[in-house]
This record gives structure tokens, C-alpha cells and sequence, in this order.
């Protein structure tokens, strides 16, 4: 078989594609063929050696956190062969060897039947990076989201950010706002539909979130992008809002004016994919909620760019340096 594999810590070119001895179906497993593999930014941040989990006792490891396959040995699960599934979560491509694959054994638990009407790609679009999921979980299990708030989520064409704003307007956000970093994107969200965009080529980003909210601010941040913007976000919030930090696509480090924070009466937390804070119970009915709003149409997967498997290392450069609109997908087949 064929695989994507991290062999050391380092740059784009230790995203390695490599033939392997074929897996076969480990006990109370699923044996998939692969179809189509997302690309997330903490499979930069874990091959580049910055994640708890890059040690040396986590090489060789397949990389890859999701993605879309097909079962050829069900084994005793409620599977049935040739049925498309959904493959998240699980340490995939940190802790376990993951989904950059053309085959791969995987807990039933990590599985979900892919909804009918949509191809291997946007099944594939809508798991990538997790924003969905992730813009679920921040709004309905930590801010406690209230239909007529206002929500920003920057970065336009990241998943977090694209996705968020997705869920909180099926939820019910007077207002949904999201940045760009170029007029180019900005122009490109608005012919997506996208309504509340700021240029941040044209505009800073509390000049227009205060323009968007008559001066009012938002009352939830869902930031996966870190850097300068969580300083500036925190400064957009209307007093008692809520600031979730869920990545640093722009850089690991911030600075913030404390007041900010006091005279805001700001709330902040961090937002990780763990038990301690989300159960398993939690996560699926996050997972099942996401998925019935995609069978409804309610949600739009986007697509940047699909590569060969073959491709990966360029394909991590380009999710990572270009900063598409949209998700960047594998063929694993």
C-alpha cells in the first residue's frame, strides 16, 4: 500500500510518500479503502515538531486526521462492506497512524455512515479541520450561543473561520463577521454569499467590526488564527463576551491590552479536542448535529484544491504558506 509518512521532524519534505506491506484488519477493526484524505493545519504543526504529541516514540507515523473511505472487511461492526464511512478523531496521524493512506484499520468508535447525496470530496471538505465541529462546540457547549448574538470568527477562508460563521447563522447569529487578508479573498467570500467580511488590506479589524455593530462589538470571538488578531478580537467584544481560542494559523504568540479584559468583563478560554473537557457523549451528538445540518443543506463544504497523495508535501505548503478559500483534500486513490 501506499502512505504519507513522518519519519522525522521537520519541514514540507518529511511529509514522505512511501510504499508499506499492506495493513490488514486488526481485531474488532475496520478495514477501509481510502478516497479522499483532509488536509488540517495541526498536521503542519505535529510533522514540524511543535505539538505534545511530536516525540520520537511517535515515529514513523502515518499522518492524517480525516478523511472519507469505503469498508472492505467490516468485521463484527454494524458496517457492511462497500459502505462509505466517515473516519475523525482518535489521534489519528499523532498518536496512531492516520488516514494519508490508500488502506487503514480503524476502531468502529472513529466511524460515522456518510450521509447520501454528497461525493467522497465534500464529505471529505467537511471534516477537514474539524471547523465545524469545532464552531459547534465553542458556541453550544462554551459560550451557551443565544440566537440574535452576533459572532466573529477572522479568517475567511480557513476552517475555522469559514465554518463558524456557517453554524452560527444556522443558529441563529444576528450577524456573523469574518476577515480577509487581501481585497482579492474579500471579493471572493462576497461572491460566496458571504455578507459581513473585513478587508484587513483596507481596514482594521475593530474598525470593522464596530463599523458592522453600530459600536456594540461581538459577543463571541471564535479565533483560530492567533497572532495579532486575538489582541484585536478581544478588543471587539461587547462587555461579558467571550473570546475562544482554538488556533494560531498566524503565529503562536499575542499581545493584549488588559484592560481589554477588565473593563469588557471578557471571558477567554482555550478550546482542545480532550476529554477532560469534552466526553464522548459530547463530541457525538456535536458530530451528529453538524452532520444533519449538512444532509439539510444548511452548511456549504468548500473546496481550495485537491492533490495526489503523491503530492502531500506540496499540498501541506499550500494549505500552510498560499492560505486558500476554502479545504485542501487529497486523492488517496
Amino acid at each position: 500500500m501506499h502512505a504519507v509518512q513522518y519519519q522525522a521532524f521537520g519541514d514540507y519534505s518529511e511529509n514522505r510518500f512511501v510504499e508499506l506491506p499492506d495493513v490488514t484488519r486488526a481485531e474488532s477493526e475496520v478495514l477501509l479503502e481510502m478516497r479522499t484524505v483532509g488536509i488540517n493545519p495541526l498536521d503542519n504543526t505535529f510533522r514540524s515538531g511543535h505539538h505534545p504529541a511530536s516525540t520520537a516514540k511517535n515515529l514513523p507515523r502515518i499522518g492524517g486526521q480525516s478523511g472519507v473511505g469505503v469498508v472492505l472487511d467490516a468485521g463484527d461492526s454494524q458496517f457492511a462492506i462497500g459502505q462509505r464511512v466517515i473516519v475523525g478523531g482518535g489521534g489519528f496521524g499523532r498518536t496512531i497512524d492516520g488516514t494519508w493512506t490508500d488502506r487503514m484499520s480503524v476502531a468502529p468508535a472513529f466511524l460515522a455512515t456518510a450521509p447520501d447525496g454528497f461525493d467522497d470530496d465534500t464529505l471529505s471538505a467537511f471534516v477537514a479541520g474539524a471547523g465545524y465541529l469545532t464552531g459547534y462546540l465553542a458556541l453550544t457547549d462554551f459560550a451557551k450561543f443565544k440566537p440574535g448574538q452576533t459572532v466573529l470568527a477572522p479568517g475567511i477562508g480557513g476552517a475555522v473561520g469559514m465554518e463558524s460563521v456557517q453554524v452560527a447563522l444556522h443558529l441563529g447569529a444576528s450577524m456573523a463577521i469574518s476577515t480577509a487578508s487581501t481585497t482579492a479573498k474579500a471579493e471572493l467570500a462576497k461572491q460566496a454569499g458571504y455578507k459581513h467580511v473585513i478587508d484587513l488590506s483596507r481596514e482594521s479589524l475593530r474598525d470593522g467590526v464596530m463599523r458592522f455593530t453600530d459600536g456594540k462589538g461581538v459577543d463571541v470571538v471564535i479565533d483560530g488564527v492567533g497572532g495579532s488578531v486575538t489582541g484585536a478580537a478581544l478588543s471587539c467584544l461587547a462587555f461579558g463576551g467571550m473570546l475562544i481560542s482554538v488556533g494560531y494559523a498566524d503565529s503562536r504568540t499575542t499581545s493584549v491590552d488588559v484592560t481589554d479584559l477588565i473593563w469588557r468583563g471578557a471571558t477567554v478560554r482555550g478550546f482542545i479536542f480532550n476529554p477532560s473537557i469534552f466526553n464522548a457523549e459530547t463530541i457525538a451528538a456535536a458530530q451528529l448535529a453538524c452532520r444533519t445540518m449538512l444532509a439539510a443543506g444548511h452548511l456549504t463544504p468548500t473546496i481550495a484544491k485537491l492533490f495526489p497523495l503523491a503530492e502531500a508535501a506540496e499540498a501541506v505548503r499550500y494549505l500552510i504558506e498560499d492560505r486558500p478559500f476554502g479545504r485542501v483534500l487529497m486523492r488517496a486513490q
